[in-house]
């Protein structure tokens, strides 16, 4: 995921401001009038001293998805000095992501750092976990949907889309022909962990390796994009290796969903993509697990809490 030189950021606040520029960047940027469909704002209350006394304002503004909205802007072209001098000023309430304006042109934008926290229809893609297998009411996902759709229920859906079984190079497939219909803002990815499988009868190099998974997660990620979705990837719940089996000829261990979690996190920082860890809440906690791999009832409840927690 390659990027050309300047960079493009869109800006709806204070960076449009030629006193912020100039005390950011040590010059007035030129700037493009541009918009961003599918959104709109609300305010965020600033409290770094600093910020405050740059912008002359404690409140800031940051997007919040609504579909048929439209957020007025314009673009600032920046160095890499410049966007890293832009990251030191925005607050730990925003995160730098990829937007596609009304143009058709890509940008970075500052969004709410909490992912699902500004998110209106959400789909959410990947294996059985998601899936909710082994929780008769659906799993976290279900509990995420009731959650979301009941602070709003004429604009908030959540689609779970989940099938078990599929690896991230299934998801990568089916993917891009679900979300047209659904109208997605964010594209939540829970897959992997039947990745990071390997067949009994398999060599040691294939073993050691996981195979195409970035390549499969550019693949998503520029589903995402051409929808001007924000994707969102899941980690790996912690599985028990003590109580696995093989099952149908695979056999999954603690050091490959590590590598699989590690891979995951190394390709979100590099790409500026949002990286939700779901290890934690189930470690050391095999109660929670209906198979060694599987969360039951009030595992499942374990992890939904968990990701509340990382969005509220």
């Amino acid at each position: 995921m390659t990027e050309s030189r300047p960079r493009a950021l869109f800006s709806f606040g204070t960076l449009l401001d030629p006193r912020v520029q100039t005390a950011i960047f040590g010059r007035i940027v030129p700037t493009t009038a541009a918009s961003l469909a599918g959104h709109t704002t609300r305010p965020l209350a600033i409290t770094d001293e600093s910020v405050i006394a740059t912008s002359g304002h404690d409140v800031h503004l940051t997007l919040e998805r609504k579909l048929g909205g439209t957020v007025e802007g314009a673009i600032l072209r920046l160095t890499d000095q410049e966007l890293a001098a832009a990251d030191d000023y925005e607050v730990d309430g925003y995160a730098r992501r990829r937007v596609l304006l009304t143009s058709g042109e890509t940008a970075w934008a500052y969004l709410d750092a909490r992912p699902l926290r500004s998110a209106a229809r959400i789909v959410i893609v990947g294996d059985s976990i998601p899936y909710g297998r082994c929780d008769p009411q659906g799993g976290w996902a279900a509990h995420l949907a009731a959650t979301h759709i009941a602070a709003n229920e004429t604009e908030h859906r959540v689609f779970n889309l989940a099938i078990p079984g599929s690896t991230l190079a299934d998801v990568a497939e089916q993917t891009p022909p679900l979300l047209p219909p659904r109208h997605p803002d964010t594209l939540i990815v829970a897959a992997g962990i039947n990745d990071s499988a390997v067949p009994l009868a398999a060599s040691d190099t294939a073993r050691d390796s996981l195979p195409h998974i970035t390549d499969h997660l550019d693949s998503l990620a520029a589903t995402a994009h051409r929808h001007n979705a924000r994707i969102v990837i899941v980690g790996p719940a912690w599985l028990d290796q003590t109580r696995l089996g093989d099952f149908e000829g695979l056999r999954f261990t603690t050091a490959r969903a590590l590598k699989l979690r590690a891979t995951l996190l190394t390709w979100c920082e590099d790409n500026h993509i949002d990286y939700l860890d779901m290890w934690e809440p189930l470690r050391d906690q095999p109660h929670l697990l209906v198979d060694g791999l599987h969360p039951n009832p009030e595992g499942h409840k374990e992890l939904f809490r968990h990701l509340s927690a990382l969005n509220c």
